[in-house]
């Protein structure tokens, strides 16, 4: 549908009007996090500074706004629950009864409100997951009902609707619409604002029909079509007045200039026609018939980030590690393995990690990616053929990546969620490598780079085993990143002279990624490409 996007585009184009601004994401999932969810549902997780596994709507928030967010920035009904429960088992209401329809909503304001608070914010944008008419979502639609009867002044709805083309029939339809509204009246709810998306633009015709059957100023539907980029919603919302109309509902004055910056880049981004070609290998695209790009979706912008930025254009191939042969990927620039969990694959992976060492095609890998390129280079240049992950292969000879001590307790427990590293870590950088001048040359945050440290989010369980440093660096391999202490190798590459660009790390650099600050990594990687 788009609501994560149309979120943060307001959120962009309000903190333009002088504001300070945050987002929070609610999801009505029982899950307690994002961190147990299959990717291949529910897309992928994205990872905060402070450690929490979230809905990559929060990845969305952090690249349209440039600011980090935080573990309050998220929360799901699982977590309401749990919350709510813990408090009445410490007697924190009081000997009453516990009742969902009272503590429930009451436990999702308290979290908005706070989620406020924490961050010293004017205005806070939070958006509901899921669909009008989920009765899994019933509790977050009266803690806003409740939250708007409590502020009428200070709460505004903005409901997110979809305008159809049926193939057969050529004309977009409002009807779908008009019923999603009808659905928020039965529950108390009026929109002060439609955001109508669509394949196409909206006409006055249609526009004229929901605000007539809804009873909705017609000045408050607002069209959101299908655009080139992502980048360019804030512009299509801006261009209709949504900041100043939106103000005006809070009753509330703009203090500063439009999107000046966010055109600018835009119009630089516009410009770009030389195309670089990447091929991105992993598991998570194919689901049934159906190819998703949500699953790597962080890899994907850090990517165009990084390209627009160097003026070329982005053409992104995303590849079933099961199923691509070596002439697909000979046609691209460069090849990405991306992060991922479990056995599948994992000989696809690495069969992908050879073609590129071999053929000196510009490589990143990710996490999963890195730990790839370590086992396919223990088995081709250090001869130990059944060099392994122990998350593949429990029982193999050579466990060059295995799971970090602490984690075996978690294992052996089934404790899964929230138990892996995460968030935030500091890296030694070595110096004279590729990681070094990447973060010289590109970096531009202060969060990126503070001479030879930088620090970058986490989210694995298994880690490059030390028992083999030594072997693996005799015969050629770099390590170019390790925790401060040096016990942990946080990345890895080839040198120059033996190939262009060959770089994994075991954190997720496309986590920091910004449209007006792009990765220092993946610049460099899309640079490799260009030559």
């Amino acid at each position: 549908m788009g609501k994560g996007i149309t979120a943060a585009s307001l959120g962009l184009i309000l903190k333009s009007g002088g504001y300070k601004v945050s987002l929070t994401k609610a999801d009505m999932y029982l899950n307690v996090d994002a961190g147990t969810m299959n990717p291949l549902e529910h897309g992928e997780v994205f990872v905060t500074d402070d450690g929490v596994e979230t809905d990559q709507d929060l990845g969305h928030y952090e690249r349209f706004l440039d600011e980090n967010l935080s573990s309050h920035n998220y929360f799901t009904l699982g977590r309401v629950y749990w919350d709510v429960l813990q408090k009445e088992r410490s007697l924190g209401y009081g000997g009453k009864c516990v009742e969902g329809h009272v503590h429930i909503p009451e436990e999702i304001i308290r979290r908005i409100r706070a989620s406020a608070i924490l961050d010293k914010v004017d205005i806070s944008i939070i958006e509901v997951g899921g669909t009008v008419g989920e009765y899994q979502n019933m509790m977050f639609f009266e803690a806003i009902r409740r939250l708007k009867q409590e502020n009428p002044g200070d709460v505004a709805l903005v409901h997110v609707v979809y305008l159809p083309i049926p193939k057969f029939l050529g004309e977009m339809k409002s009807k779908p619409a008009q019923s999603s509204v009808y659905e928020l009246y039965r529950l108390g709810l009026q929109p002060d604002f439609v955001v109508c998306r669509s394949d196409e633009l909206m006409d006055e015709k249609r526009k004229k029909t929901i605000a007539f059957n809804t009873g909705i100023s017609e000045d408050h539907i607002l069209n959101n079509p299908d655009v080139d980029t992502i980048y360019r919603v804030p512009i299509v919302l801006e261009d209709q007045g949504f900041k100043s109309k939106m103000l005006k509902q809070l009753g509330l004055v703009s203090k500063k200039k439009d999107l000046v910056e966010w055109r600018e880049w835009l119009e630089k981004v516009e410009k770009a026609r030389k195309e670089v070609k990447v091929a991105i290998a992993g598991k998570y695209f194919t689901s049934g018939n159906f190819s998703l790009e949500d699953s790597y979706v962080c890899v994907i912008e850090a990517i165009k980030h990084a390209a627009w930025q160097l003026g070329v254009k982005p053409i992104i191939q995303w590849f079933d590690v099961e199923k691509v042969t070596e002439k697909e990927l000979s046609l691209y620039d460069g090849i990405i393995v991306p992060q991922g969990w479990g056995s599948r694959g994992v000989e696809g992976k690495i069969k992908v990690v050879k073609y590129a060492r071999e053929k000196k095609i510009p490589y990143l890998g990710l996490c999963f990616g890195m730990q790839m390129a370590v086992i396919e280079f223990a088995r081709d240049l250090c001869n130990l053929k059944s060099a392994n992950s122990t998350e593949a292969d429990v029982k193999t000879n050579d466990p060059v990546i295995h799971v970090m001590p602490e984690q075996e307790k978690y294992l052996a427990e089934h404790k899964y969620g929230g138990t892996i590293r995460l968030g935030s870590w500091p890296s030694l950088v070595k110096p004279g490598t590729i990681l070094e001048k990447a973060y010289e040359k590109y970096g531009k945050e202060p969060n990126l780079i503070n001479k030879s440290i930088i620090n970058e989010r986490h989210r694995h369980r298994y880690e490059f085993n030390n028992e083999y440093r030594e072997m693996l660096e005799k015969s050629g391999l770099v390590i170019s990143g390790t925790s401060p202490d040096g016990k942990l190798v946080e990345a890895v590459e080839l040198l120059k002279k033996d190939h262009p660009f060959f770089v994994g790390t075991q954190f997720h650099p496309e986590y920091k990624s910004r449209p007006l600050s792009p990765h220092p990594l993946f610049v460099s990687f899309i640079e490799a490409c260009m030559k």
